[in-house]
Formats: C-alpha cells, structure tokens, sequence
C-alpha cells in the first residue's frame, strides 16, 4: 500500500486556485484575500501563503500592498507540469528530510508527486520488477533513490525521464546528483591511519554493496593498502540486511579479530552499534574508533562528538527539481552533478588500541566491567 500523500492547508487552497485560475473563473485580477478566504472558508493567512506560491509560479503579479493580484495569461505563463513518481530505496525514506523537501518544492513548482508503491529494496534491486512497476505506474518521469547499477541501466535505456538520487549511476547516460564522498571518505580514512588503526571495517548495508565495492569504498580501501595493509572481506563484510543480521554481524567481528575502527554507512546503523558496543563495555574512542558516513541532526548533541561525513541536501534537492522543470519544458537533461562533502573529525576518533579482548566482547550486558 503506498505511503499516504497528505498535503497541507496551503497545498490545498493553492491547488484549488490554481484549477480555477486554469478554468478561466477569473479574469484580469484576483478576488482580494478576504473575499478568497470567506469564500473558501480558510484563514487569511492560508489564503496569503497559497497567493505568494502562485507569484511564485508566476501566475499572478503583484500590484502593491492593499491592490488585488494581476492574472497572467494562461496561454503566456502557465508552466508545464509533469506527474512525477519517486521510487524510494526503502518505504521509510518517504519521512527523510530530503525526501520532504523534494516534494515540497516539487509541489511549489506545479507538478505532482507519486511515491510508488514498492520500495527498490521490496523488489530486491530487480531491474524486472522495477519495469513491471513503472508500467503499472504511468508517470511521466522518475527519482529513483540509491539506485543499483542494474536498475539504474534499465532506466536510462527507457524513453521515460528518470533522475539518478544517489546510487550507482556513473559513466550512465541518465541526470544525476549526489554528494561527492570521495575526498571526505579519503580523510576519515588517512585519520585513521595517522592515529595507527590498521584493523578498519567498512559496514553497508546490502543494497549499497550489491554491484561490489562503489568508487567511494574503493578509495577507502585502496588508501589502506598503500599504506601496506592487507584488504579483503574483513574489510567490508557480507550480512544479512536486517537488525538481527547486523548483530550477529557485530558479534562475529568483536568475537576474535576485532576490529580497531568501524565506519558505518548510516546514522541508524551508527546508533545500533553504539548501543551493541556499550552494552558489552566497548567504548569509542577508547577501545574503537567509530566514523558515519552520513550526517544526523542528533549529532550535534552528542558528546564525545560524532566524527561524521557532512553534506548540505539543499543544492541536491535542488537539481532534482530544476531537472523536473526542464523535463516539463521538453529538455534532454542527463547532466550528472556532485555536491561537496566534507569530513568532520570528532570525538569517536582516536588512537588505536591494543584491541578488544575477545572476552571483554563476549561479556554480557551488565557484567562489562567485572561487576
């Protein structure tokens, strides 16, 4: 079942203008707000925000405070729209702040948003699926969310537009846009290797390491390696998608060989360990070093602080949208962009320790300490 798409207040009376505006109930000027207002049993501040957007779509003009609202010609300025269908990575990502804001702005400019009704990870990456869901759909172009390698292939061969959000599009005839990781990947990694750590784990989750190694994790590894140290599965483990599977994944690496460092592919993914590691009397940065590839407002409340890698989502969402607009405008628009990204050191980075005994791992929760 699709995620609801419940729109606010202002959505809604700007939706409802807007039709009117495109049936023609007005002509030359607006109704002024009160009469709007009245009329459509809303607030004036509803009806003022709803009004601002239309400007902003550049359906009405301004005429200075306390005079009605200029009508364009709808044959001049009525901007194209498309239905616009976003294939989410996993069905939670619909509360993503980014997601949020991608369709916001989507709205603002006049389209419609779909969420489909199956995330990639229900369809397993499955490029076959994935067809049988954008026929089933009928939108007019796609945001694919941390496409695979092949389900990204199969949409730049269609005639459909589609949008690469994140995922593994390089080298792909299809538009594109995602933070540039790369260096900021390449830092975390030389910190850690300043600071002595030689045993550094990679965790990802399945879906981001379907296709192999990405360019990012690569560089990680590859650093590793020039600095002499031995790379391989240890590395960057195979696990089952799940949070029973990332425990075990946790246990079986604390268990012998444990690791000195963990960079971990998501701030959730960052909380569960953290909270598997303390409950076994494992500490960052005192017995491991741990990094996030991602930022999370939580961040900033923490302390030690949480070395991170931070990236601004605004000029991301951004491209999306202008994409979407030139799209509507019969453009061919596959330009692929990257957004910078840097790496902010923190206080879960430090020097390496000697290591996590393998019974101190083992201990249960409570008995962490020899109490």
């Amino acid at each position: 079942m699709p995620p609801w798409q419940l729109q606010s207040a202002v959505e809604q009376v700007t939706a409802c203008l807007r039709d009117a505006l495109a049936r023609g109930q007005w002509r030359g000027a607006m109704p002024g707000v009160h009469a709007l207002a009245a009329e459509l049993r809303v607030n004036r501040k509803t009806v003022e925000a709803a009004l601002r957007r239309l400007e902003n779509q550049r359906l009405l003009v301004p005429q200075g405070p306390g005079r009605r609202r200029r009508i364009v010609e709808t044959t001049r300025f009525a901007p194209p729209s498309l239905q616009v269908a976003m294939l989410l990575w996993e069905a939670d990502d619909v509360r993503v702040h980014y997601i949020v804001e991608l369709r916001h702005l989507l709205l603002e400019a006049g389209h419609t948003v779909v969420f489909a009704e199956r995330s990639l990870l229900d369809l397993k990456m499955d490029a076959r699926r994935v067809a049988r869901l954008v026929e089933q759909t009928g939108a007019d172009a796609w945001v694919v969310e941390a496409g695979s390698r092949e389900v990204l292939e199969w949409f730049a061969a269609q005639a459909v537009p589609a949008f690469a959000l994140f995922g593994r599009r390089e080298g792909l005839p299809i538009a594109a846009v995602g933070p540039d990781k790369k260096p900021a990947y390449i830092a975390a990694m030389k910190r850690l290797v300043e600071l002595g750590h030689r045993r550094v784990v990679l965790i990802e989750r399945q879906a981001g390491r379907a296709d192999g190694p990405g360019r990012v994790e690569r560089a990680g590894l590859e650093l590793l390696a020039e600095h002499g140290i031995a790379t391989g599965p240890y590395n960057l483990p195979e696990w089952e998608d799940s949070p029973d599977g990332f425990y075990r994944l946790l246990e079986e690496l604390f268990r012998h060989t444990p690791p000195s460092a963990l960079i971990l592919d998501e701030p959730f993914l960052f909380v569960a360990a953290q909270q598997y590691l303390v409950r076994r009397g494992i500490l960052a940065p005192e017995h491991v070093s741990l990094v996030c590839t991602d930022p999370d407002p939580t961040f900033a409340w923490c302390r030690p602080t949480i070395a991170h890698i931070q990236w601004d989502p605004r000029p991301v969402v951004r491209r999306v949208a202008r994409w979407a607009d030139h799209v509507a405008c019969g453009k061919d628009d596959r330009r692929q962009s990257f957004t910078k990204a840097e790496f902010v050191d923190g206080g879960t980075v430090g020097p390496a320790s000697p290591g996590v005994t393998p019974v101190m791992a083992r201990l249960a929760p409570g008995s962490a300490r020899g109490a």
